[in-house]
């Protein structure tokens, strides 16, 4: 009879009644009959998979599925990836799968000494003291029935596991207690998820090294120091904890949606003189990142139409949105020479750092003072911006803490991320407490200088206040001042007919910017000097570099010191005598 591709295949396990005249014949007509004359090459043929009935006398039935039952008990303690074991009173191992069979021999060593260390806390209640590498996870009542108990244990600090064990009870009467006889240990390898762990704990160590200010100290730092000891510690900690030597961080300007260059490490000078934008098209991976707020992995940079150069010779990069709350302040790009460098647990370590790098900076930028007159209005802000963040934080701490009930460590582990947000707070209040004028100084009550008494001085900055303060300091210490909002008057105003015995000009202006301002002032016949400002560190174009070659007078951070302001200036058009 010819069997159609459907028909099932049957196994007969071979007896007495199998045997019978005419009834595997029977059988064969409708299935695709396979015989088996003993019980191993029954389970020899249950283990291709491949059977859809058997056939066997009542006899055979339940050795039958009893054999079935511990094959797939063994199938399935010899697959699964922990090691599993018995283990007697001594610790010494009655039975193991294959997995704890596979690993080394210091390994199978050390679970027998936890194996023997749970038994005998099982029997007494009372822990032997573990060794320095060894940690018992919970904790053992005595009075209690002895339950499950998680240990950890480490080798050479380089390698970490977890077993949990449990105690076999044996009953010795029929009135006595059940005695433990021996103990069951499930072990697993721990080590990724402890260094995982391990890189957390550093980079939020790191993290709350970054926005910590200490009040008293950073207050006497102005803004260029402030970002310099920002940039040192940034540089550090991406070196030593994530090992990233080739980075960039841009931030966004709001006004013209442009991703300012602010910290540089490690990468040419030709690749951070590129202008990007923020827009998902056209600007590189760093436009898309700021636009989106996504994280990008390019892992080769030559089969990425969104790449734009950056590091010569650059195969991989990574790049993450540097997030403040909801919105997007930044990037943080960084750029290796190898092939698929970067994982997805690198993403997550950069965003996790990127999140705490854009509250650094941006607690840095408000303290800059540049729209403020008032340090309680000063104070109220910073407060005001940072609180979103660190509440999110704080949230989900807290919702954290409530599923680690009972895990007094990683409670533990929490709550110091708790602390260190309300220790942020405090420092911020401590450090807003600071300059109480745009200066930074009580500019009210100056007379007139000698060496700055009539000489014409151009004041260029697009911000109201500071312009208008700079203006009415110099015109009480006996200066004559033009104002003007934005770089292309400035420009216009120095190729009129006023001769000006000094510039004081911000970096940052729409159309035309400190760099350019400088170059007209240089083109005139008399060469007024030029004092640059900048209100963050920024420096769009390499400005400060390229005047300085060129013979810029000097470069004010806001909010600067009267005094230091002062001292510039004269020192500034005495020089130019």
């Amino acid at each position: 009879m010819t069997q159609s591709p459907s028909t099932q295949r049957l196994l007969v396990l071979s007896g007495p009644h199998s045997q019978q005249s005419g009834l595997i014949d029977l059988l064969k007509s409708t299935y695709d009959v396979v015989l088996a004359h003993s019980m191993e090459d029954a389970l020899r043929e249950l283990r291709g998979g491949s059977i859809d009935a058997v056939f066997s006398d009542s006899a055979d039935f339940l050795p039958l599925e009893r054999a079935i039952a511990a094959q797939q008990s063994g199938l399935i303690l010899d697959t699964i990836g922990e090691g599993i074991c018995i283990a007697n009173g001594e610790g010494d191992i009655l039975w193991a799968n294959r997995r704890m069979k596979q690993w080394s021999q210091p390994v199978r060593d050390r679970i027998r000494e936890v194996c023997a260390n749970a038994h005998a806390i099982f029997v007494t209640g009372i822990s032997p003291l573990p060794r320095p590498d060894e940690v018992a996870l919970t904790t053992a009542t005595p009075a209690a029935p002895p339950r499950s108990r998680k240990f950890s244990f480490s080798i050479d600090d380089t390698q970490y596991f977890e077993l949990f064990c449990s105690p076999v009870l044996e009953s010795v009467g029929k009135e006595g207690p059940p005695v433990v006889s021996q103990v069951v240990a499930i072990c697993w390898d721990a080590t990724s998820g402890r260094r995982l762990q391990q890189k957390i704990d550093a980079i939020d160590q790191a993290g709350g090294e970054l926005v910590r200010l200490e009040g008293e100290a950073i207050a006497k730092l102005n803004v260029g120091q402030r970002l310099k000891l920002l940039e040192e510690k940034i540089i550090k900690f991406c070196r030593q904890l994530m090992h990233f030597d080739h980075f960039a961080i841009r931030l966004l300007d709001r006004k013209s949606n442009k991703l300012e260059l602010v910290i540089s490490v490690g990468m040419p000078t030709e690749a951070m003189e590129v202008e990007l934008f923020a827009t998902p098209e056209g600007n590189g991976i760093s436009g898309y990142v700021a636009s989106t707020g996504r994280s990008y992995i390019c892992s080769d940079v030559a089969r990425d139409p969104r790449y734009v150069a950056g590091l010569t010779n650059a195969i991989s990069s990574l790049t993450v949105p540097l997030m403040l709350h909801d919105r997007t302040i930044g990037i943080f790009n960084i750029e290796s020479h190898h092939p698929s460098a970067f994982s997805e647990d690198d993403r997550q370590f950069a965003e996790i750092f990127g999140r705490y790098v854009a509250i650094a900076i941006n607690i840095l930028n408000l303290l800059v003072v540049e729209r403020h007159t008032t340090t309680g209005q000063l104070a109220s802000d910073v407060n005001t911006e940072i609180a979103g963040p660190l509440n999110d934080i704080t949230s989900e701490t807290t919702l954290l803490m409530d599923d680690y009930i009972g895990n007094d460590d990683m409670r533990r582990r929490l709550g110091a991320i708790l602390d260190n947000v309300n220790k942020i707070r405090q420092s911020v209040r401590a450090v807003a407490e600071g300059p109480r004028t745009i200066l930074g100084g009580d500019a009210s009550a100056k007379a007139v200088d000698p060496l700055l008494a009539g000489k014409r001085v151009l004041v260029a900055d697009d911000e109201p206040n500071i312009r208008q303060t700079i203006a009415d300091l110099l015109t009480r210490l006996g200066c004559k001042v033009d104002t003007a909002a934005d770089g292309a008057e400035a420009t216009a105003l120095l190729a009129g007919n006023s001769r000006y015995d000094l510039v004081l000009s911000d970096i940052k202006m729409p159309y035309k910017n400190g760099y350019e301002i400088f170059l007209a002032a240089q083109k005139l016949n008399h060469k007024p000097p030029v004092i640059l400002m900048t209100g963050f560190g920024y420096d769009p174009n390499h400005s400060i570099v390229r005047a300085t070659h060129d013979g810029l007078a000097a470069v004010l951070f806001k909010p600067f010191k009267v005094e230091q302001f002062l001292t510039e200036i004269r020192k500034a058009v005495t020089t130019a005598k």
